[in-house]
């Protein structure tokens, strides 16, 4: 086990999610099956075949950022800054001279900056390459969260962005971590953004068939693990987590939420879009995330799963669960938040992560809506429609994403003890 030196905790966390503009409101939402999935506003969606998602709704960027630094950040970066400054605020974390090279950021997002990225090809079209806007290079790149969030907050140790499709935001805590642990920052600012809302970003996944077109019922589209699901919600937002190393944390009196026990990786190596239909490279990651945190499976005591809403997904999710946790995979609590919020991409990995601390936190289980006509080969606790309380120690958190990412995350309780 890691000694004080090397242990990493929580001691921060920002959120903006289709459920609520702070931690707070998202975990009450949560706790009360909410669904923040409804027709789309941010545009006129009535020409594609998907019109609902998950918009963050009421997010003011002037709220956070000056309204000219806001006009050169695309959305995904601005929604990435706010849930910096709020994880920075609840971690009572001051970033100045005397600590700025010691804290990092690292920011994940699957697309960067594809609402900017359409605005101006737009304007190329319409107007010529002489309109295009000079902001377009650095806005659309995927990295740009992380460069802002460094720039606003002053941070100067690692910085950069992380891109592994809808693992990207996991990847980003789990590196996090690592970081700290081999010494090169006591800091860093970690999570996950994404904000694809746009035209084109819903007709890329209209394209290859795999969201949602529940027109009639938005508010019933997301539905993991259920018989009568027919793909997953676009979702938008971001969360970050203030991750330090835990001697840190003690020295300034930070209140710590729970303890990053371990991160385990892997990869399929088998289709573009599609997961191993056995679930063996998600497998390997779960049990290598426990094999690193030297926790048994029957130590975990709550399971966020990826949880699409897709039937690929959902059924190898809960073969690779069966594979690794046995006959206990049938008594431990498992749920999809996506349910509620739509699939966030490249952020959800880091609001999902949010969400298994604040579960460490409250002792309530967040539950899986609309599960109400279970798919048979989907077969265990997913906690359907009630949320559940229940004191968690241990928690597991899967994201898997395109290209065969595999990623996933434990965190514990804090014990207070020195290893």
């Amino acid at each position: 086990m890691p000694g004080a030196d090397n242990r990493v905790v929580i001691t921060g966390i920002g959120v903006l999610s289709p459920l609520g503009l702070s931690a707070a409101a998202t975990g009450e939402a949560l706790a009360a099956g909410k669904s923040g999935i409804d027709y789309i506003t941010l545009f006129d969606p009535e020409p594609l075949e998907t019109r609902f998602a998950g918009e963050v709704k009421g997010f003011e960027p002037a709220d956070y950022v000056s309204r000219k630094a806001a006009r050169h950040m695309d959305r995904f970066a601005q929604l990435a800054v706010a849930a910096s400054l709020q994880a920075v605020e609840q971690a009572g974390l001051k970033i100045g001279p005397a600590n700025q090279d010691r804290i990092g950021v690292i920011v994940g997002s699957g697309a960067g900056g594809l609402i900017t990225l359409a605005e101006q090809v737009r304007v190329l079209v319409n107007r010529g390459p002489d309109r295009v806007s000079p902001f377009l290079a650095p806005m659309m790149a995927a990295d740009n969260a992380s460069a802002q969030v460094s720039i606003v907050l002053g941070a100067k140790g690692p910085n950069f962005g992380t891109v592994s499709s809808c693992s990207s935001g996991s990847d980003a805590v789990g590196i996090a971590c690592e970081t700290i642990r081999r010494g090169d920052a006591e800091v860093m600012l970690a999570g996950g953004s994404e904000s694809i809302i746009t035209p084109i970003g819903i007709a890329a996944f209209n394209a290859n068939r795999a969201i949602s077109t529940r027109n009639s019922q938005p508010e019933l589209a997301s539905r993991p693990f259920d018989a009568e699901r027919d793909g997953f919600v676009i979702g938008e937002g971001a969360a970050i987590l203030v991750l330090e190393n835990l001697s840190l944390a003690q020295r300034r009196g930070a209140n710590i939420l729970a303890e990053v026990a371990a991160y385990g990786a892997s990869g399929d190596a088998y289709h573009i879009t599609q997961p191993a239909e056995d679930g063996e490279g998600a497998a390997r990651a779960m049990q290598i995330a426990l094999d690193k945190a030297g926790l048994k499976a029957t130590e975990i005591d709550y399971i966020n799963a990826h949880g699409t809403s897709t039937s690929l997904n959902d059924r190898m999710e809960t073969a690779a669960i069966k594979t690794v946790f046995g006959s206990y995979a049938y008594r431990v609590p498992i749920s999809s938040t996506k349910s509620m919020m739509g699939h966030l991409l490249g952020g959800a990995g880091a609001v999902e992560a949010a969400i298994c601390v604040m579960v460490i936190q409250g002792g309530v289980i967040p539950p899986t809506i609309n599960l109400t006509h279970p798919d048979p080969e989907c077969d265990l606790d997913y906690v359907p429609n009630v949320a559940r309380r229940a004191r968690v120690s241990a928690t597991l958190s899967n994201s898997f994403g395109f290209g065969g990412h595999n990623s996933v995350l434990i965190f514990k309780r804090y014990s207070g003890a020195r290893a």
